[in-house]
């Protein structure tokens, strides 16, 4: 019976290695940004914790392998597990004076190690314990990683498709650490001399269940500010109220600002976008990738727009309904994949906004040539494309590449910019048509520095033509933008980091 026992406990230790690393996106990605240097950051974590384990379990094991040991290394991991939801915030607080890069592994290493290098001895220790000579420790090596290792398999499925999105992390967190002490709990009681110890563990698990469902609750982690935390298959989505209006966060980068009241937008990048109406003589029909809290559909729908939206997740939708103020008969909304829409659906448009991006998430596949020219084939005659881009200056290299791969298909391409001054970070929107871009009216004039009428006129006032010389072209094959992502991302989350500080809001 204990050695049957002793390949369900590698299977619930394998399955939690990777349910706890894919977790550790959402813990950390909220105040990091899910992007490159996170991942690596996990990953580089996970490996040197399951190789220290490995280590020392075969040490462990050999000085005399029990199995009441190896339970104890579960409930250490679970007991670390139960802990993290409420040492988050002071590791973060703690982490963050030292630089992102470098705050971000401290953070992962001091959250993630302990546990992971604890389920990393599991494996050599059950070896040992399952092995009775050594004719089978190579079948038995193998079989027991096979079985962690399908443990594992499963964890990262359920975990990503439907765990976090219906239980939320911090629950996910407290039940993935319930589950390892109550394995602990099943193992000790085999051991007649181990009662206590099981009866012990056995109720520090169901106290832990029970707290993941009363006491813990994804807003838990929040202050006053935040109206609501959601978690997708896609991001963490947050409605956070500050004394600048509502704002919609995913993976903790803004993508909505609206007054608390009218959800009028306040976003600059809005306004500018707006400029675009006045290459028509009258209203067009127009797709939207990317809604966010359907600011820009708004803006259109009001001037009699038909509008297409495409969002690749309905959470994000829900959110822009429930808490933006965005009316569902405003557009026909199609929950996919942006470049995917474009291949299933020849309708054609006067206008094409492209708003599907982050500072610390660029969809490679939405910025290369390939995509462009797909664009264009479903663009009217005298159609445009804007897009809506973050960037460490009007010239970054991100625009430059950009402006260069749109040329591949459009002979004209503008940037209307909003950094004030130029060489900060700022978004810009991308202008790109087949034909001259003139307004057809004029923009109202400024009357107030703030108002929404100064970021068009600034914007176009200011507009120019990408330096496009020696600037990388995107394409499916050979694209860079992940990186150029990261450099941005790390000054966005500095500043958001900044923004938010005093607002009585918790990562």
């Amino acid at each position: 019976m204990k050695h049957y026992f002793l390949y369900v406990l590698v299977f619930i230790s394998g399955a939690s290695v990777l349910a706890v690393e894919i977790l550790g996106t959402r813990i950390l990605g909220p105040f990091y940004g899910v992007s490159l240097f996170l991942w690596s950051a996990l990953i580089t974590v996970t490996l040197v914790a399951l190789s220290a384990g490995y280590a020392l379990g075969g040490r462990w094991a050999d000085r005399g392998a029990r199995l009441p040991r190896l339970c104890y290394l579960l409930a250490g991991a679970g007991l670390w597990l139960l802990l993290t939801p409420w040492i988050k915030h002071p590791v973060l607080a703690i982490s963050e004076p030292l630089g992102l890069r470098f705050a971000v592994l401290l953070a992962a290493f001091i959250l993630f190690v302990p546990p992971l290098t604890l389920l990393g001895m599991v494996s050599p220790y059950a070896i040992r314990l399952r092995a009775q000579s050594l004719n089978e420790v190579g079948r038995t090596a193998g079989d027991l990683y096979a079985v962690s290792t399908i443990g594992s398999v499963i964890a990262a499925l359920l975990t990503g498709f439907f765990l976090i999105p219906n239980v939320g992390v911090n629950r996910l967190v407290l039940l993935i650490g319930a589950l390892l002490i109550l394995t602990a709990a099943a193992g000790l009681a085999t051991e007649r001399k181990m009662k206590g110890a099981a009866m012990a563990a056995l109720l520090l698990a169901i106290g832990a269940i029970v707290a993941s469902w009363l006491l813990v609750k994804d807003a838990a982690e929040t202050g006053e500010s935040v109206a609501a935390v959601k978690q997708s298959p896609y991001g963490e989505i947050r409605v956070v109220d500050t004394d600048f209006g509502r704002h919609m966060l995913i993976d903790g980068g803004i993508h909505t600002i609206v007054d608390s009241q009218s959800f009028e937008p306040l976003f600059p990048y809005v306004h500018v976008v707006d400029v675009t109406r006045h290459f028509y003589e009258k209203p067009g029909k127009m797709l939207l990738i990317g809604v966010g809290g359907g600011s820009v559909i708004k803006r259109f729908a009001q001037k009699d727009w038909a509008i297409d939206a495409v969002e690749i997740d309905p959470v994000v939708t829900e959110t822009a309904y429930q808490y933006f103020g965005l009316d569902s008969a405003a557009a026909r909304v199609f929950h996919t994949d942006g470049r995917q829409f474009l291949i299933a659906h020849p309708d054609t448009y006067d206008l094409v906004i492209m708003d599907a991006f982050g500072s610390s998430s660029i969809p490679f596949h939405l910025v290369t040539r390939e995509v462009f020219g797909l664009i264009a084939s479903r663009m009217n005659p005298g159609g445009v494309l804007a897009i809506n881009v973050e960037a460490l200056g009007w010239h970054d290299l991100i625009v430059r590449s950009l402006a260069a791969t749109l040329k591949q298909h459009f002979a004209e391409v503008l940037a209307l910019p909003m950094a004030e001054p130029p060489d900060q970070l700022g978004n810009l929107i991308l202008l790109a048509a087949n034909r001259k871009l003139e307004l057809l009216w004029d923009l109202p004039p400024t009357l107030d520095r703030f108002s929404e009428d100064y970021h068009r006129n600034h914007a176009w006032d200011n507009r120019f033509a990408p330096d496009t010389r020696n600037a990388p072209v995107l394409g499916d094959d050979l694209n860079p933008v992940d990186l150029w992502s990261e450099r941005i991302n790390l000054a966005a989350r500095k500043e958001l980091h900044d923004y938010f500080k005093g607002e009585g809001m918790s990562w």
